[in-house]
């Protein structure tokens, strides 16, 4: 009966996940493309280092009420705190025809700041009502669900960032004949569809029912008390620390790459328009849907080690390959092999982490490993926020950098890897 009921409980998690993440992806590719298009790039990539430096400090808040209140509870306040936010900056947009560039970084701002409680809290509560046998399958269907949703907010971006005109007959880089016609949306008709499925999917998750297979032994005390055992944990487990730390480096520049460096590289580096950008996240989501159906077959369970590491070197050879090129073919290949590597080294982590952390204080480790991800790219992103960056010729060095980041990574986890638990 547990069991049913559980099963029920993740189907309803994903598919309030599925429709919320369709129109967050949308909004996440619109922003910059907007600042993009609208020769705001620098401002954008700003703002976008001081949103990341506030995530640092929310995100260790975040883990300790991921540990401290029912998963649930926590899904729906974040459900329906960015639902009405979003809704209200979208009304704006409706009411005056347009939008503050302030107001539309606050949609992105926002969405930062719930990814930060989201995707740990997701993670906590899946570990929560799956048996230890079914850890990596539920991990690759939480990649798989994702990344499906990426794949159709890619595609809707390609359409609705540009639209489609028959005179011009191009989309994605690639000449069609087409004998329709779609208006190009505005910013704030597509964050009105990301408010509406905040709503879905608050009703969605209010009618889980679940039995916890782990019962987490809830801390109480202050918040201070609470993020220290996080801390007093790791300092113990030191290996495991070193791996979930430089674990993350792909997804660090993955990030940095797809909201900082990519509009610019497409816009000022290859001349070409927004549907390319919305292209090469959904080929992007290809390779990381991949990941999730093939990854489980392609490495054992006792290879999770080996495999990200080798992942992540793929990774660094990827930002080489594509610092050199000004092919759009080959800015889709970089897209979905990054998807895979990403994807991939998710569903190993993930799955070591249910394996060797205590579901307790879950929340609570992975905000620390998120917190040390974010002031990573924050560095980065300020780095790359220099006008030298800011132009065509010059946005490869930052993907040369990038590479160079990948492989120290690489290369630090293979010298701890004797020192982990398989």
């Amino acid at each position: 009966m547990n069991k049913t009921s559980n099963q029920r409980s993740l189907f309803l998690l994903f598919t309030a996940n599925a429709i919320s993440g369709l129109s967050q992806g949308l909004s996440m590719l619109a922003i910059p493309w907007y600042f993009a298009k609208t020769n705001q790039s620098e401002t954008f990539t700003r703002a976008y280092g001081w949103i990341t430096l506030l995530v640092l400090f929310f995100g260790l808040y975040a883990g300790t009420l991921v540990d401290r209140f029912s998963r649930k509870a926590n899904f729906l306040a974040i459900n329906l705190i960015c639902g009405i936010v979003i809704l209200s900056i979208a009304l704006v947009g409706y009411h005056n025809m347009e939008l503050p560039a302030l107001l539309v970084i606050s949609v992105f701002g926002i969405t930062l700041l719930n990814y930060n409680i989201h995707y740990p809290t997701l993670y906590a509560f899946a570990h929560e009502i799956t048996e230890p046998e079914k850890y990596q399958k539920v991990n690759s269907w939480i990649e798989i669900v994702g990344q499906t949703t990426s794949i159709l907010s890619g595609a809707f971006a390609a359409i609705l960032l540009e639209g489609i005109d028959p005179n011009s007959g191009k989309l994605a880089g690639f000449t069609f004949q087409f004998s329709f016609h779609i208006q190009r949306w505005e910013i704030w008709e597509i964050f009105m569809l990301d408010a509406v499925t905040y709503f879905i999917a608050t009703a969605l998750i209010m009618g889980i029912k679940y039995t916890p297979i782990l019962k987490p032994n809830i801390e109480l005390g202050s918040v201070i008390k609470r993020v220290k055992t996080g801390f007093s944990y790791l300092k113990v487990h030191t290996s495991l620390a070193v791996f979930g730390l430089f674990s993350y480096s792909v997804f660090a520049a993955l990030i940095v790459c797809i909201h900082s460096l990519l509009p610019i590289y497409i816009d000022k580096h290859l001349h070409e328009d927004g549907s390319v950008f919305a292209m090469a996240d959904l080929i992007y989501a290809l390779g990381a849907l991949s990941a999730g159906l093939f990854v489980g077959k392609v490495f054992h369970s006792n290879q999770t080690l080996r495999a990200i590491i080798l992942l992540t070197i793929l990774a660094s050879l990827l930002f080489v390959w594509v610092s050199f090129t000004s092919q759009v073919w080959i800015v889709y290949a970089f897209s979905i092999l990054l998807g895979f590597s990403n994807a991939g080294i998710r569903v190993l982590r993930l799955t070591y982490f249910f394996k060797h952390i205590p579901n307790e204080i879950m929340g609570r480790v992975n905000s620390i490993f998120n917190m040390s991800n974010v002031l990573t790219r924050s560095l980065f992103i300020f780095l790359f926020s220099m006008p030298f960056f800011s132009s065509g010729p010059y946005i490869i060095w930052a993907f040369f950098i990038l590479s160079i980041y990948l492989g120290l990574s690489g290369l630090v986890l293979l010298l701890h890897q004797r020192k982990l638990a398989p």
